[in-house]
């Protein structure tokens, strides 16, 4: 069966049905839901019952972007500062000379046991060598797995942030591999340039981005989920165009956001958190059915090899020496390095070598689809296993609460108050996104005459509104005294 515009709507409507049945009884039998999806995807692809001819690389490669964009940013929309503020430097080295090095030791090891030119080795190694920010963020939140001390927000941060990294070097290769004329050493201006021009206009989008979402005065709350989407494309096309990395603009992007006072800052969570889920579905299914399962059987061999060299070998070696200037206790560093999942992204940057018309690339990509499959398949399903093995996991009684949960839990404060606002007050006529207010306190509700109305951000306060304020603790309350720019109470 081929895709056309009459049947898509209905064939893709009913595999994502298909998948989110599917994948809601998945866990039961220890399988990770994304696996599921892409198996869902291989069965209704050419070699399977659904019979779906699709085997367009630049269109996969397009809905792997688009969909990335959404994973990425709603992985950065989910990292609460304060949790990664102690281990950015942890997560950096990780994600910068850990992919690295992953690269260059499964590069060298393919280089030696296969056929493949030293740039085609390298490429492989660079396709494969960041762990995927879609298998980690979606693995350990189904889990509702609580690791000790910072290691949950260090890999989640580590594979939010480890995908631009891989980007770079899966390009740079590729170009050596096209152009063999070239030395080694010529791409890595390309290597700063993207890093650079990537980081600096992820700031510059987060600060515009919030002018935008707190001073646009859109009519409908409906409309900002829809205009963060747009900022959200912005930020990746215009970084990419001047020739930054699009990906980290878009994380940096979202991190700075999810950090801020925004108007509607709850909708915005909400729709990302659906979309993300929504994308990896779509992902999966599409990378599904681009596979043909008959492609990868000639190669199970060697896949398993470069595999489990990766997971046992290359990946650890890559994370001790990636933390050898940290303070970390060895079971930990043993944790972070079987967390070294492979997911989507790899098969995405696998499609790259296809569309350049290289002369292994079919090979590559099967590769890299073996390597992907059979990471999800040992390592995700193991997650919770290893962690209580190496004594890292919290007691079910004693789990945090996932930033965005936190959030958006509806928990009970401590200390309940009525504040009265004067005339004279500074803040009257600004809106409430834009009093600094403490993020452990909350205005539940405002009296204004005879009515109570329900606040948002972008709420106007008013001369002699009470405010009714809930908050964790006195110190917090004093906090809302100070946005509030009235006396505190100590």
């Amino acid at each position: 069966m081929s895709l056309t515009i009459e049947n898509i709507l209905l064939i893709g409507s009913i595999l994502l049905l298909i998948s989110i049945f599917a994948g809601k009884t998945s866990y039961k039998f220890g399988v990770p839901t994304l696996l599921l999806f892409l198996a869902i995807g291989m069965l209704a692809g050419s070699d399977g019952i659904g019979g779906i001819h699709f085997d367009n690389s630049k269109i996969a490669q397009f809905i792997g972007v688009v969909c990335l964009n959404f994973i990425l940013f709603s992985g950065g929309l989910d990292t609460n500062w304060t949790s990664v503020k102690p281990i950015v430097w942890v997560g950096f080295s990780l994600s910068t000379l850990g992919v690295l090095l992953t690269a260059l030791t499964l590069g060298t090891f393919v280089y030696y046991i296969t056929d493949f030119t030293i740039y085609e080795s390298f490429l492989l190694g660079s396709i494969v060598s960041s762990t995927d920010a879609a298998a980690v963020f979606s693995i350990l939140r189904s889990k509702s797995l609580a690791l000790k001390k910072d290691l949950r927000p260090t890999l989640e941060f580590e594979s939010g942030s480890n995908d631009p990294m891989a980007y770079v070097l899966t390009i740079a290769f590729l170009s050596l591999v096209v152009n063999q004329d070239q030395s080694i050493f010529s791409v890595i201006p390309l290597f700063f340039k993207q890093m650079i021009i990537g980081g600096i206009f992820g700031f510059v989008f987060g600060i515009v981005s919030k002018f935008i979402i707190n001073k646009i005065k859109l009519d409908f709350e409906g409309l900002y989920p829809i205009l963060v989407i747009a900022l959200m494309f912005t930020t990746f096309s215009f970084t990419d165009f001047i020739g930054g990395n699009g990906f980290l603009a878009i994380y940096i992007c979202a991190v700075y956001l999810a950090n801020q006072d925004l108007i509607h800052k709850k909708a915005i969570l909400k729709m990302y958190d659906g979309l993300a889920w929504l994308m990896q579905i779509v992902l999966f299914l599409t990378l599904g059915l681009l596979v043909y399962p008959t492609h990868i059987v000639p190669v199970i061999g060697i896949g398993i090899v470069i595999s489990l060299f990766l997971i046992f070998i290359a990946r650890p070696i890559s994370v001790f020496i990636s933390l050898l200037p940290f303070e970390m206790k060895l079971r930990r560093r043993f944790y972070i390095s079987w967390v070294g999942l492979r997911g989507a992204v790899p098969i995405v940057f696998a499609t790259y070598p296809l569309i350049a018309g290289i002369e292994k690339a079919d090979m590559i990509f099967n590769i890299v689809f073996f390597i992907s499959v059979t990471s999800v398949l040992i390592q995700g399903t193991t997650l919770t296993l290893v962690a209580e093995w190496l004594h890292v996991a919290l007691p079910e009684k004693v789990k945090p609460l996932a930033p965005t949960e936190a959030f958006l839990s509806d928990r009970p404060k401590t200390i309940m108050q009525e504040i009265l606002v004067n005339n004279n007050n500074q803040i009257v006529g600004k809106k409430i996104v834009d009093l600094a207010f403490p993020k452990t306190a909350f205005i539940t509700m405002i009296k204004r005459e005879d009515k109570y109305l329900t606040p948002s951000g972008s709420t106007i306060l008013e001369g002699n509104d009470i405010l009714i304020v809930i908050s964790d603790n006195e110190n917090s309350l004093n906090k809302v005294y100070e946005s509030l720019n009235m006396p505190t109470l100590t």
